[in-house]
């Protein structure tokens, strides 16, 4: 089979044929990590993980393998259904693999109030003094 095509895999003997794909370029093909470079750095600093234990970037991924990636502060858990080794579409990825990810919390991805930049109303000019020692408690200055 050429390289670079999409290999949907039917459960024929010859599915033992298939070229190997390396777990980082999976890991990009099937948008868990948005750059190959980033999939690639996740596998060398240990945040991928092939059934419990942690791999190398060029190690070839199997069908039925779980994989557990961290993706910032979300931890991803899926099972390989399919072998690819060209990215595809949102709509497609659910073929290539089963998410068995923990739901996620909708706070851990929204700005704590700390984080969040005071605004004032456009119009209304230059801060008092008053409004200004305000500001700088908020930014802790």
């Amino acid at each position: 089979m050429a390289k670079g095509v999409n290999r949907k895999v039917d459960p024929t003997p010859e599915t033992s044929q298939i070229d190997p794909v390396r777990i980082d370029k999976w890991l990009w093909a099937v948008r868990i990590y948005k750059t190959r470079s980033l999939a690639t750095e996740a596998c060398k600093a240990g945040h991928v993980k092939l059934d419990g234990s942690n791999v190398k970037p060029s190690y070839a991924v199997k069908i039925g393998q779980e994989i557990e990636a961290r993706v910032g502060t979300v931890q991803r858990k899926v099972i390989v259904k399919a072998l690819l080794d060209k990215r595809v579409g949102a709509k497609l990825v659910p073929e290539y693999l089963d998410d068995h990810s923990p739901p996620i919390e909708k706070s851990e991805h929204t700005v704590p109030h700390r984080y969040q930049i005071p605004t004032r109303s456009k119009g209304t000019g230059r801060p008092t003094k008053k409004e200004r020692r305000q500001l700088d408690s908020y930014s802790g200055h």
